[in-house]
């Protein structure tokens, strides 16, 4: 195994696995770590919207049906004592369907994917820290634990890009910290054999109720079902920390009581559950930065990617990591360590230039729906407007069309234009 590389990804997940596809489909020589081995469980509702199936097809994944993968034809959203289907948008830039895959082996599919593409892989490879230049601070590489038996090793390149997830301790050892005035997300799910294995559509519920104390409140967030096609059905609940209930909510309380209120043919019983309720931190709006300093360039978790809206991480994970490697590859055609440089510093103004507006609106929407009476009039009075929700569903799903479109597009590309990019 080589110890140095041109560029050298830490995690395989899908942000790194996506990075090193497209830089070795260029030609770089890439290292991937990943502290885990394959297949290896992540908490996610499984759900993949058109923003993602565009990044798979990108990433020439087989995702056909006999490849294991379930579609879906839109959003079916349940509040206020009404059921609204929703169609994905027929979109130039989006396929007009989502799909459904355990992330179990999903992440393995894409690393490799990446390993097809050139890639090396390397499992068990827990990146405990960064090799720095002693007189500029730089990172060259990063130095880990190989193996069952945690060997020692280290990895040299002048590039590594941070892939590691919310945790992010590459992040953290660089002195890049979480900004607490952007918004954080909570995810909770499990798994219940159920006749609800096969749906057209997800399933969101936005009525999630905190019932301790004398007055129920309507929290910000929604539960989900999504239906994986072998027999269980993915249950969970997702939660902003805009509530001031976030850090004394029971999750997996909540969870089970959710549950014990759907109809009892569904089997969302504790008896049917087939795997434990495990959660997992949303790291939303850029709440970190810079996405670039000294050489450590942040995708997806790690830079606090999620979508504010919808709690969306797997598309924008995948979109950072395919923009971060057009970066890169045009940085390494440069001649001069200058040119270089200045190449690679520019990647903080694309992430803005693509997210950054929209994702001011999210941190907007947010702090709208933490406030309960917020929350159940738009969930008493929006959904009775289908045409209202299909302009909802675009927004919140970021599924436009970047150039025409139809006037909704028009409406939600103008605010994300005009809106802050920060």
């Amino acid at each position: 195994m080589e110890a140095e590389a041109d560029v050298i990804v830490v995690g395989a997940g899908p942000a790194g696995s996506t990075t090193a596809y497209h830089l070795a489909r260029s030609g770089l020589n890439v290292l991937l770590l990943e502290k885990s081995s394959f297949p290896r469980e992540k908490v996610c509702g499984d759900g993949l919207t058109p923003r993602a199936v565009k990044q798979l097809v990108d990433m020439g994944i087989d995702i056909s049906e006999e490849a294991g993968w379930l579609r879906n034809r839109g959003l079916r959203i349940v509040g206020g004592g009404v059921r609204l289907e929703l169609d994905w948008p027929d979109l130039a830039a989006y396929p007009d369907y989502g799909l459904v895959r355990k992330r179990a082996d999903f992440d393995q599919l894409l690393a490799r994917q990446a390993e097809k593409a050139g890639a090396r892989l390397v499992e068990l490879c827990n990146v405990n820290g960064p090799v720095l230049d002693e007189r500029s601070g730089r990172i060259t590489g990063v130095t880990a634990k190989l193996g069952e038996d945690k060997r020692p090793v280290s990895f040299r390149a002048p590039l590594v890009i941070a892939a590691d997830g919310n945790s992010t301790r590459l992040s953290l050892s660089m002195g890049l910290h979480r900004d607490e005035s952007r918004p954080m997300g909570v995810a909770y799910r499990t798994y219940f054999n159920s006749p609800r294995d096969r749906d057209d559509y997800l399933e969101s519920w936005l009525e999630l109720w905190d019932r301790r104390g004398s007055e129920p409140k309507l929290l910000p967030g929604y539960g989900w079902i999504f239906g994986m096609g072998d027999g269980t059905s993915n249950v969970g609940l997702g939660l902003l920390n805009t509530t001031k209930a976030f850090g004394d909510i029971d999750y997996r309380e909540l969870l089970k009581v959710w549950c014990a209120g759907m109809p009892e043919e569904w089997g969302y019983t504790p008896e049917n559950m087939t795997e434990p309720i495990r959660g997992a931190a949303l790291p939303m709006a850029f709440n970190r930065k810079p996405h670039y300093t000294r050489g450590l360039m942040l995708v997806g978790d790690a830079g606090g990617m999620v979508n504010p809206f919808n709690g969306e991480g797997i598309a924008y994970a995948m979109e950072s990591g395919q923009i971060a490697a057009g970066v890169v590859v045009q940085a390494m055609a440069r001649r001069s360590e200058v040119g270089r440089e200045r190449a690679l510093e520019a990647y903080p103004q694309v992430l803005k230039e693509t997210y950054g507006g929209y994702y001011s609106l999210g941190r907007g929407f947010v702090k709208l729906i933490g406030n309960p009476r917020v929350m159940r009039l738009a969930t008493e009075r929006g959904l009775t407007h289908p045409y209202l929700m299909r302009f909802v569903l675009k927004m919140l799903a970021n599924l436009t069309d970047p150039q025409g479109g139809d006037a909704m597009d028009r409406i939600i590309n103008g605010l994300a234009k005009v809106a802050p990019r920060a």
